[in-house]
């Protein structure tokens, strides 16, 4: 579990594409720390560190994490937002975050404001219903706060603090990123369902 504060922005040192898997290789300045079985959100994705070399973590991604996510397009030296998992005492700043993404959206633009940057995101149709104004969301593992949600697109405003630690101050019109909506959001749509049978 994650709560989607970045603790860093690590760089792909490695990647070794199988079939539909890959293995991956991120140096950041914690990976000393790590152990093997140890859970690492690699920009909101929840991945099992393997082994450890020096300052990098290795990490295998199933063929379901390279077809619902963004990781299969990752280049060597790209970024990627690092959060290790939540311990009980720590202080949940951002919101309840699993590392286990929905899908993939789109940024369809990009505002600046006077003390930050509002985007627009579109999002399959199937997790619209999970997004709210007001609710939380998690954008390549970054907890946001939903400003406004149409029929098929949301938006966050980004602070500078945010924009300048993460990787989402390098996102453009067109980007892809990670989604994971809120837990609640998912129950409450699951239980609705039951609820029509």
């Amino acid at each position: 579990m994650f709560t989607g504060l970045i603790a860093e922005v690590g760089t792909i040192k490695s990647l070794k594409k199988q079939e539909t898997d890959l293995e991956i290789g991120i140096s950041c300045t914690f990976a000393s720390e790590l152990s093997p079985g140890e859970s690492v959100a690699t920009s909101g994705i929840c991945l099992t560190v393997t082994r450890v070399e020096g300052d990098t973590f290795y990490a295998y991604a199933m063929p379901e994490t390279v077809r619902l996510t963004t990781l299969g397009q990752k280049r060597l030296g790209e970024g990627v937002n690092l959060e290790r998992a939540l311990l009980p005492t720590d202080r949940l700043g951002g919101h309840l975050v699993a590392g286990h993404i929905d899908g993939t959206g789109t940024v369809t633009s990009l505002e600046e404001g006077q003390r930050w940057q509002e985007l627009q995101i579109s999002a399959p149709p199937s997790l619209m219903p999970q997004i709210a104004r007001k609710g939380s969301i998690a954008i390549d593992g970054v907890s946001l706060t939903v400003t406004a949600v149409g029929a098929d697109y949301f938006r966050v405003a980004i602070i500078p603090v945010t924009r300048d630690n993460t990787t989402l101050g390098t996102l453009s019109v067109g980007s892809l990123v990670n989604l994971e909506t809120d837990q609640i959001a998912k129950y409450v749509e699951r239980l609705l369902e039951g609820s029509k049978n």
